[in-house]
């Protein structure tokens, strides 16, 4: 199969059918909803975790063309910073919950009144799903099974991230169709970055490394500053000890599909 399909078929994985099940998932009743995101969440992070130090990052040193660790390291520490910065604008900030002080403060949202907010969601979530777009093409031209590894670390954590912005768009007074559409116009973005990303480095071998380096500096970012203090609001033993095996099995996920891959 060309590596071009392959590249495509999984950008849709991270995109387009976790929107799916994000929309199947609002379904649910709200207890329902609200007992299971966490449980989404803290697999996501073990996932994204995984996959950048056991993937992402190993593959990025290791390639041919790179002879200055350092240079790859402060690429890494660059787009931390890099994501810091457009957080701090608004517009990579993921909602993992019906409120979201990020985007807007929960009195406006719930109002109605706040037009920007569903327009601020949609920025983002086209922003970052043409990002993630980008860094599986560069995955897949690096090695195939590097490419499906980082493909199922996008999709565990574009599914709460799917249900989070769902849900605020839905309470920003869009109907539950307009909501869907305006998300799966966000989710298409992923393929136009794939595209691109094939395409622009296809033949610039000494790059690619550079993008895994910031693939994995996107993953640790989102785990680290979006993901992880949500699941510090739980604070009782019972939630820790589920917590910690939920990233745990992120983690193996990963590991286990990059060993069978080998």
């Amino acid at each position: 199969m060309h590596l071009l399909v392959w590249i495509l078929l999984f950008s849709l994985l991270g995109s387009v059918l976790s929107l799916l099940a994000a929309a199947s998932f609002l379904l649910l009743p709200e207890r329902r909803r609200t007992a299971l995101l966490p449980h989404f969440v803290s697999f996501a992070v073990g996932a994204l975790l995984g996959a950048a130090f056991l993937a992402l990052l190993p593959h990025a040193l290791a390639a041919p063309s790179v002879n200055n660790y350092h240079a790859l390291m402060a690429a890494v520490l660059s787009a931390l910073l890099a994501f810091f910065l457009l957080e701090r604008l608004v517009v990579w900030r993921h909602c993992h919950a019906d409120g979201c002080e990020a985007h807007a403060p929960h009195d406006a949202v719930q109002r109605g009144r706040d037009q920007t907010t569903a327009g601020m969601i949609v920025l983002g979530d086209g922003l970052h799903n043409f990002v993630d777009g980008v860094l599986i093409a560069a995955a897949f031209l690096t090695d195939i099974e590097l490419g499906i590894v980082t493909s199922i670390a996008v999709a565990t954590h574009e599914i709460p991230q799917e249900v989070g912005d769902f849900a605020i768009l839905l309470h920003s007074g869009l109907s539950r169709k307009r909501a869907l559409l305006l998300n799966l116009a966000a989710s298409v973005t992923t393929l136009a970055g794939a595209v691109l990303g094939y395409y622009g480095l296809a033949e610039s071998d000494e790059v690619v490394p550079y993008v895994l380096a910031v693939a994995a500096a996107s993953f640790i970012y989102v785990a680290v500053a979006d993901l992880i203090p949500g699941l510090h609001r739980r604070v009782t033993p019972g939630a820790t000890v589920q917590q910690v095996v939920l990233i745990l099995l992120g983690v193996a996920l990963i590991a286990g599909s990059h060993a069978l891959m080998h």
